[in-house]
C-alpha cells in the first residue's frame, strides 16, 4: 500500500507518519517502479499502532521510543534487556535531596527487597524511583503510610508474574518483544485507571456521600 493507504488504515496523517520515518520509528518501505513513492505492508500497519500506543498511551517521548524500537529490532538483543531499557525509560525522574530522610527510604527499601528475594540492580532507575517516593512520604511526616511498602511489593510481584505470563506464553520472538513493551508501558496506564477506580468505590464504601447518608 501506498503512505496515504497506510494513513486511511491507520488514522495517522501522512505527516505524522512521513515524521516517524525520518526520526528512525518507523522503517522505511519497499521500493517500487516510482522514485517518489514506497510500498508499505502490513507490518507498518502494526508498528505504526505500537508507536502510537507507546507515545498516546504509555506517554513516552518520541527519543524514548526510538530508543526502546531499536532495541526491539535488534535480534541480538534479549527479552530481559529489552524490558530493562523500557522500564528504564518509563521510570527515570528527578534526582531526590540526599538527606536522612532519603537514606532512611533506601534502607527501608533494601529491606522490603531482601525479604522478598528480589533480584534487582543497585543501579536501576525504579529502585531510585521507590526511594524517593519512600523518602517524600518520610519528610512529609506521613509514617502512617510506610506500611504500604509491604502492601505495594506484595501486590506488584502479583502484577508482575501475570505479566511475565503473559510473555512467555507468546512463541514468536517479535510478538513477545512486543507483548512484554506494550504490556509494561500500557500496562502502567492500564493499572492506574483500575486503581484509581478501585479508590472511588473503596472511598463510597468507606466514606459515604452526604446524599447516600441521608437515605439511609
Amino acid at each position: 500500500m501506498r503512505v496515504s493507504e497506510l494513513s486511511q488504515a491507520t488514522g495517522v496523517p501522512v505527516a505524522t507518519i512521513k515524521y516517524y520515518l525520518r526520526e528512525g520509528l518507523l522503517p522505511r518501505g519497499e521500493t517500487t517502479t516510482s522514485p517518489n513513492q514506497a510500498s508499505y505492508g502490513d507490518e507498518h500497519v502494526t508498528r505504526l499502532r505500537l508507536i502510537r500506543s507507546l507515545l498516546d498511551v504509555g506517554g513516552l517521548s518520541v527519543a524514548t521510543v526510538r530508543d526502546v524500537l531499536g532495541a526491539v529490532d535488534d535480534p541480538g538483543t534479549s527479552l530481559h534487556d529489552v524490558l530493562g531499557r523500557t522500564v528504564g525509560t518509563v521510570t527515570a525522574g528527578g534526582a531526590d535531596p540526599v538527606d536522612e530522610h532519603h537514606a532512611r527510604a533506601r534502607t527501608r527499601l533494601d529491606g522490603v527487597l531482601a525479604d522478598r528475594g528480589w533480584q534487582v540492580g543497585p543501579e536501576a532507575p525504579a529502585r531510585e524511583a521507590a526511594v524517593s517516593a519512600l523518602a517524600t512520604i518520610y519528610r512529609l511526616g506521613l509514617e502512617n503510610l510506610d506500611p504500604l511498602a509491604e502492601v505495594y511489593a506484595s501486590a506488584a510481584e502479583q502484577v508482575a508474574e501475570a505479566d511475565l505470563g503473559s510473555v512467555v506464553r507468546v512463541a514468536d520472538r517479535d510478538r513477545r518483544v512486543q507483548t512484554a513493551l506494550v504490556g509494561t508501558v500500557v500496562g502502567d496506564a492500564l493499572f492506574a485507571a483500575l486503581r484509581r477506580m478501585a479508590q472511588e468505590h473503596m472511598s463510597a464504601k468507606h466514606f459515604p456521600p452526604a446524599r447516600d447518608q441521608e437515605q439511609r
